[in-house]
């Protein structure tokens, strides 16, 4: 693993946490009430009539996603099939990522709604033409609970975005029919069975999924940016049952479960991640760089270690600082083995 790949990263962490050192975390606001989440939530109280995978064609579907792997990995052995309405391996997910109190953590905050889905949308059309056998599903990518570099009134280094943030972005998604979208934790000294019912009433919803950062879940107790933060395959499980448990109980299609990933100690143990019908999991290639240093990044971490599906960052500053100075392309992305299913855009 290069230096730069590692040290690029923890400068967006020094940014991300710099930028929110001012701010409290917001416990209370996370677990307001709030009418219009109030309202969405009975769509989740409709029975799911959607029609069970067709087995077959997931198969086929997943084959073709391995690209012809010739490691033995890919596709994954141990794979199941999810419950009827799943997203993967049958669309692509295209996001753009950020926070809306910063221009600087991604493209989501940092345009206005209107010119940010003229952006998104163009870059879905980049995918659909270069794949048009799979369909785009279009998604935002919110982070939900920033690192913060103050402690806050809970000592633990996180500013939870309040429910009207997070009700923004939901009517920022419904610009554009159909998207869905992904609330992503830094949890930094809390722990992610503390951080998930702060975001539980959103996760009721059937287009709202998650993403956790493993970069900033500081176990040992150092504060966030400094180092890089870790989960392991218990962490995962538990995060993987939790989803599981409120598909069962809302009757929801399954949840698309995201795990940013840029170093090996990032994610431990990843064996022994369990798969289940009602999650998808997205172990999502996270480091910027230059078109060679993320190529290695995915191939050790994301390919390396096989869990489920993969993912691919593109960060529209920081991919461009070394030559050759650009964004790898749609075309170059479905080169790899396995072909990533979620692109995200920061």
């Amino acid at each position: 693993m290069k230096l730069p790949q590692i040290a690029g990263t923890l400068i967006l962490g020094f940014a991300a946490i710099t930028l929110f050192a001012n701010c409290q975390s917001n416990g209370k606001g996370a677990g307001a009430k709030n009418s219009s989440t109030d309202t969405t939530k009975k769509e989740v109280a409709v029975e799911n009539t959607m029609k069970p995978v067709d087995h077959k064609l997931y198969d086929s579907l997943m084959v073709k996603l391995a690209n012809g792997d010739t490691t033995g990995r890919w596709p994954v052995k141990s794979n199941v099939y999810p419950l009827a309405g799943a997203i993967l391996p049958f669309k692509r997910v295209v996001v753009y990522y950020g926070n809306l109190h910063s221009k600087k953590m991604g493209a989501l905050g940092e345009y206005a709604p209107k010119e940010m889905w003229q952006r998104l949308n163009a870059e879905i059309k980049h995918w659909e033409k270069a794949d048009p056998s799979t369909p785009v599903q279009a998604g935002l990518h919110y982070i939900a609970a920033v690192a913060s570099g103050t402690p806050g009134k809970d000592g633990k280094y996180i500013n939870r975005m309040a429910n009207k943030q997070i009700d923004s972005v939901l009517a920022i998604a419904k610009m554009r029919p159909g998207t869905i979208v992904f609330l992503d934790l830094q949890v930094a000294l809390s722990t992610i069975k503390a951080e998930l019912p702060h975001i539980e009433k959103y996760l009721e919803l059937p287009y709202v999924h998650l993403g956790i950062d493993p970069e900033f879940s500081m176990k040992d107790g150092t504060l966030p940016g400094k180092k890089i933060g870790t989960y392991d395959a218990a962490d995962v499980n538990y995060v993987t049952q939790y989803l599981a448990d409120m598909v069962k109980k809302y009757n929801l299609p399954p949840k698309i479960f995201v795990v940013h990933r840029f170093t090996k100690k990032m994610v431990t143990n990843y064996k022994n991640i369990k798969l289940r019908p009602e999650v998808q999991i997205v172990m999502h290639m996270d480091g910027w760089g230059e078109p060679d240093l993320k190529l290695g990044t995915y191939r050790h971490f994301i390919q390396g270690e096989p869990v489920q599906f993969t993912g691919f960052k593109l960060f529209y500053k920081n991919d461009l600082k070394k030559a050759p100075n650009r964004l790898m392309t749609p075309e170059e992305l479905l080169k790899l083995k396995p072909k990533p299913i979620y692109i995200q855009y920061q």
